[in-house]
């Protein structure tokens, strides 16, 4: 009989297609040939020997000692009898499924299972220009939509990455509506929001008299997750002490309630979101750098809404889905607008729009030196002196202003001299004539 422990696992029943993500099985800390492989089908067993799909030059590693597979929820290990044993986190198993991300020793070698890149590539910039909730034309948006059609049927666990407002829990509802638990819940946490004194309540419960003011038990988002997805949204807030639990619960798929002993087992499949920079936040010391690599099993980069065609086409998405119709001066203007806040200050602009009929206008943004610098370069004539070429520049500029500052005060051209500090005589001067 064998000393070794079994990780029960099971399949959670659900939605979309059931299609597993190749894997790349890595060898490190030990010689190996190959050092890598590429797992997609089949099963690839490790070993000592022949037969094994990678040699390992380890006197600790038995001729074939253990034989990986690819399931719907990961990699199913099974130990082929070894002397020595096959371990993930430090205990001896004979057979789990196992998350992308996860690693096992076998002897002195490290076997690390990781996504593979080569699958995600493939099929990527996608001819279709909406997913889920998601819409975009550009390179990068297809792009996205790629490597999320890759993942379809997968539980890996995905950071998704990018600025606020470009649509980060569109991308993890996507996930979880494509994956084997889309008939489970889908329960979002904001982790920017929780107290730090109550994350750990919120993420994995309490049992009543946990604490002050725990009058009743609390089920946390974890274990109310458990059958479907967590999404951890701005997952980079998370107080440094409730990390490594996080970690463990990830790892082992389990839970303890605050004030409890017992563990709780839990199959919950993670997507965390953040803004931040979490490989920076990592050398600061501000986040965990292995519950950083267990989140990042696969990361997604949700890009900027910056390109004039996924504004419109975004924009017009918002129109049909509330009911309105956008009229083609203001999709132009819409184009022509910069989007600080991306997908989140339009849809905000719009509603503004379908309330009142105008377009609300935008704080002006100050140009930067460079930018004006590009602006000015087709005027630059070292044939003529410096003095004479800005006195040109100035003037025009200054003709520009007061014409655009006459528009907005209704020609009053008092209000416009209180506005621009501009003498209102020389203002009339400078237009040609005129007054009010």
């Amino acid at each position: 009989m064998s000393s070794g422990r079994e990780i029960e696992t099971r399949t959670i029943a659900g939605g979309g297609r059931q299609r597993t993500l190749s894997a790349t099985v890595r060898v490190s800390d030990a010689r190996a040939r190959p050092a890598e492989f590429e797992l997609s089908q089949g099963s690839c067993r490790i070993g000592a020997g022949r037969g094994a799909h990678i040699v390992v030059d380890d006197e600790a590693v038995s001729r074939l000692h253990v034989e990986l597979s690819l399931t719907p929820e990961g990699v199913a290990v099974q130990d082929l009898g070894s002397r020595n044993g096959t371990f993930y986190l430090g205990q001896r198993i004979d057979r789990a499924v196992l998350s992308l991300g996860s690693r096992l020793q076998i002897g002195s070698a490290t076997v690390l299972l990781q996504p593979s890149k080569a699958a995600l590539e493939q099929g990527i910039a996608l001819d279709i220009t909406s997913y889920g909730e998601l819409a975009g034309s550009s390179l990068a948006m297809r792009r996205l939509f790629g490597v999320l059609n890759r993942l379809e049927g997968s539980l890996v666990t995905v950071l998704v990455e990018g600025p606020s407002g470009t649509g980060k829990e569109h991308v993890a509802r996507a996930l979880h509506a494509h994956s084997l638990v889309a008939s489970g819940p889908f329960v979002p946490v904001n982790c920017g929001a929780l107290e730090r004194g109550v994350a750990r309540s919120e993420l994995f419960g309490h049992r009543r008299g946990a604490f002050t003011g725990a009058v009743e038990a609390h089920v946390g988002a974890f274990e109310a997750a458990s059958g479907g997805t967590l999404f951890l949204d701005e997952g980079g807030e998370l107080p440094l002490e409730v990390q490594p639990l996080l970690l463990r619960a990830l790892e082992l798929g389990v839970v303890t309630p605050m004030g409890e002993t017992s563990e709780r087992p839990v199959k919950t499949r993670v997507v965390a979101a953040t803004h931040r920079d979490l490989e920076a936040e990592v050398a600061a010391g501000r986040f965990r750098e292995d519950l950083f690599y267990r989140l990042r099993v696969v990361k997604l980069q949700v890009p900027p809404l910056e390109e004039p065609d996924d504004i419109e086409l975004l924009a017009r998405t918002f129109a049909i889905r509330d009911g309105f119709q956008l009229p083609g001066e203001v999709v132009d203007t819409l184009r022509r607008r910069r989007w600080p806040g991306n997908g989140r200050e339009l849809r905000n602009t719009l509603r503004a729009f379908a309330a009142l009929g105008v377009l609300d206008q935008p704080e002006q943004e100050t140009p930067t030196s460079d930018e004006l610098g590009a602006a000015f370069e087709r005027f630059i004539d070292f044939g003529r002196p410096y003095a004479a070429q800005k006195e040109t520049v100035m003037q025009g500029f200054l003709k520009v202003y007061l014409r655009l500052l006459l528009e907005r005060t209704g020609g009053n051209q008092s209000e416009a001299a209180r506005i621009s500090g501009i003498a209102r005589s020389h203002i009339s001067r400078v237009l040609g004539g005129g007054s009010k």
